[in-house]
C-alpha cells in the first residue's frame, strides 16, 4: 500500500502531504477543486498518465519483484518523480525510462475510468479462464506451455513458406540474376592476393627503365675488382671481404636482370585489363574475399532456387504438422475454458448482484488462430453488448470483474484507483459500490473520487479536497468533519438538518 504521498507545484497545488494507513481511501470536495488533477498526479508518478507537476513522491509498503527490472527492493519502495524541461522517474534513488515506470505501475495498479472495456478484452478474459483452469488443475501450465511452443514453431514455418511463395512468383528472375551474378565472378576468376601481387608487378614497370639503366652504368664496378685487389694486396690488406661483396652484388644484379627479363615476356595490356577486372571486384565487395564469398552465397542461392519446390514441399509438410498440434492443444484448451467459464460467470454474477444487476453472460467462440489459441469471449448483460449499455451498468459490472479476478489472478492484490465509479448511479446502487469495494480492501488499497455520500461513507480515510485563495488543498477529516461534507454532499452548500441525520446515519452503519 501507498504510505505516504507527496506532490508539489502541479497547476493549483502547491504542496500537499498525505499519509494513508486504511485500505478504503475517498476524496470528496465541490466541483474544481483539484480531486482529478490530484488523480491524474497520483498516476503520473507510476508512469499511468502525464503531468506538469515539479515533483511527486511515494513510499509503497507492498513487495513488487523490482529485481525483474534490475531494480534492488527496498522496504518501502519509494517511488519519485522530478521535471524540469524534461520528466524523470526514480525507485529507490536508481533512474527509470517511462516505458519502464508504466510496465512496473501496470503490475500493480489497476485504473478504472469512464467508458473503458479493457477487462472484456479477449487476451485478459481468457487469461483469467485459464487462470481459473490452473487453480483447478495444475497440470494445465504443460498444456499452455506446449501451445506456446508449438503456436512458435508454426509461425515461423508459416512465414518460411510464404517467404518461398513470394520467391517462387518471381523465381525465374532471381534465378537469371544468381546465375549472372556467378558467371559476372567466375568469369574474372579471382585469387586471393592477386591483386597485391599484379599491383607489385605493374610498380616494377613503372621503374623498369631506370632500373636497366642503373644496373647497367653499376655494373662497371665489376672491371674494376682486379684493381681493387691489387690496391688492398699493395697496402698488405686481407681482400676477402671485397670478394665477398662483390659476389653478393653479382648475384643481387644477376637476380633483379632476371626479373626485368621476366617483365619483358609480361603481357602488360593484359596486366592492366586483369588489375581493372580486380579492381572492379574490390569496389564492388569490399575485397577479393568478399567478392569470392558473394560467389559462394549466390551458389548456394541457385542450387535452393532450382531445388525450390523441395523445399516448398516440405515447408508445407511441415506447417501442416505444426498446425495439427496447435489444433490439438487448442482443442484442450477450450475444453478447459468452457468448463470453468461457468465459474466465472457465477463469480461475477454473484458480485454482480450484490451491485443490483443481473444476467450477464459469457460466450466461448472459435475465431481466427491466435497466440491464445482460437478462443473468443464475448459478454453482455442481459442480451446486450456491454458497448450499449449505461455508464453506470458498465462501471458496475466492470467492478464486478475485477472483483471476481481478484479471487483468481489478483489474489495478492495491489492498488485501484476509481475516477467517480459512482458518477450517475442512485443513492441505493452507490451503497453497492461501497459494499464491494468493502470486500476488495481485503487485498486492494482503494482510491477513490465520489460524489456519493453513501459510497463516501464507507470510507476508512476520507479526504477533502478544497480550495483557499484559489489554492488546492488536501486534508483528512475527522468524525465532526465528515459528517458536515457528507451533509454538504447531500443537500448542498445550504446544510440542513435533514442532512446532517442522515450524514450521522451513514456513518453509524459503516460495516
Amino acid at each position: 500500500m501507498i504510505e505516504r504521498f507527496q506532490l508539489k507545484d502541479h497547476l493549483s497545488f502547491k504542496e500537499v502531504t498525505l499519509e494513508f494507513d486504511k485500505n478504503l481511501i475517498i476524496f470528496t470536495g465541490p466541483s474544481g477543486a483539484g480531486k482529478s488533477i490530484f488523480m491524474e498526479a497520483l498516476l503520473t508518478l507510476f508512469g499511468l498518465k502525464e503531468c506538469d507537476a515539479k515533483s511527486i513522491e511515494a513510499s509503497l509498503d507492498l513487495k513488487i519483484n523490482l529485481d525483474t527490472w534490475g531494480i534492488e527492493e527496498d522496504e518501502p519502495n519509494i517511488f519519485r518523480y522530478a521535471k524540469d524541461k524534461s520528466a524523470r522517474y526514480f525507485i529507490n534513488n536508481q533512474q527509470v525510462s517511462r516505458k519502464n515506470i508504466k510496465l512496473i505501475g501496470s503490475s500493480f495498479i489497476n485504473y478504472l475510468t469512464l467508458r473503458e472495456f479493457k477487462e472484456f478484452e479477449n487476451e485478459q478474459l481468457l487469461t483469467l479462464l485459464d487462470a481459473i483452469a490452473l487453480k483447478e488443475d495444475r497440470s494445465y501450465k504443460k498444456t499452455l506451455s506446449a501451445y506456446e511452443v508449438s503456436y512458435q514453431n508454426f509461425l515461423e514455418a508459416l512465414k518460411a513458406l510464404k517467404k518461398i511463395e513470394e520467391e517462387e512468383k518471381k523465381i525465374v528472375d532471381l534465378k537469371e540474376f544468381a546465375a549472372f551474378e556467378i558467371a559476372k565472378i567466375e568469369g574474372i576468376n579471382p585469387q586471393v592476393d592477386e591483386y597485391e601481387e599484379l599491383m607489385i608487378q605493374k610498380k616494377e614497370l613503372s621503374k623498369k627503365e631506370k632500373i636497366e639503366s642503373a644496373l647497367s652504368e653499376a655494373s662497371a664496378i665489376f672491371e674494376l675488382e682486379s684493381k681493387i685487389t691489387e690496391a688492398l694486396s699493395l697496402l698488405e690488406i686481407e681482400s676477402s671481404f671485397i670478394d665477398e661483396s662483390l659476389n653478393e652484388l653479382r648475384v643481387t644484379f644477376e637476380n633483379a636482370t632476371a626479373r626485368l627479363n621476366e617483365l619483358n615476356d609480361l603481357n602488360i595490356e593484359e596486366m592492366l585489363e586483369r588489375l581493372e577486372n580486380l579492381s572492379s571486384l574490390k569496389t564492388k565487395y569490399g575485397s577479393i574475399e568478399g567478392a569470392l564469398e558473394y560467389l559462394s552465397e549466390k551458389k548456394e542461392e541457385l542450387s535452393r532456387y532450382e531445388n525450390i519446390e523441395f523445399e516448398k514441399s516440405a515447408l508445407e509438410q511441415k506447417v501442416k504438422e505444426y498446425e495439427k498440434q496447435v489444433t490439438d492443444i487448442t482443442t484442450i484448451m477450450t475444453q478447459k475454458r468452457s468448463s470453468v467459464l461457468q465459474t466465472l460467470s457465477l463469480r461475477v454474477e454473484h458480485y454482480l448482484n450484490l451491485l443490483y444487476l443481473e444476467n450477464v453472460t459469457f460466450k466461448l467462440h472459435k475465431t481466427d488462430l491466435h497466440h491464445m489459441g482460437y478462443d473468443e469471449v464475448t459478454v453482455s448483460l442481459k442480451n446486450t453488448d456491454l458497448s450499449k449499455i449505461s455508464s453506470g451498468e458498465l462501471n458496475r459490472i466492470r467492478l464486478a470483474q475485477l472483483a471476481a479476478s481478484s479471487e483468481f489472478i489478483h489474489d495478492k492484490g495491489g492498488i485501484l484507483i476509481l475516477d467517480e465509479i459512482d458518477a450517475n448511479l442512485s443513492g441505493k446502487e452507490s451503497m453497492s459500490i461501497a459494499k464491494v469495494l468493502q470486500l476488495l480492501c481485503r487485498t486492494y488499497q482503494v482510491f477513490a473520487i465520489s460524489h456519493q455520500p453513501q459510497l463516501t461513507s464507507k470510507a476508512q480515510q476520507h479526504f477533502l479536497v478544497y480550495k483557499e485563495n484559489g489554492e488546492s488543498k488536501i486534508k483528512e477529516l475527522g468524525q465532526d468533519e465528515r459528517v458536515q461534507e457528507l451533509s454538504r454532499m447531500i443537500s448542498g452548500d445550504k446544510v440542513s438538518e435533514e442532512a446532517i441525520q442522515f450524514a450521522n446515519s451513514l456513518l453509524e452503519n459503516k460495516g
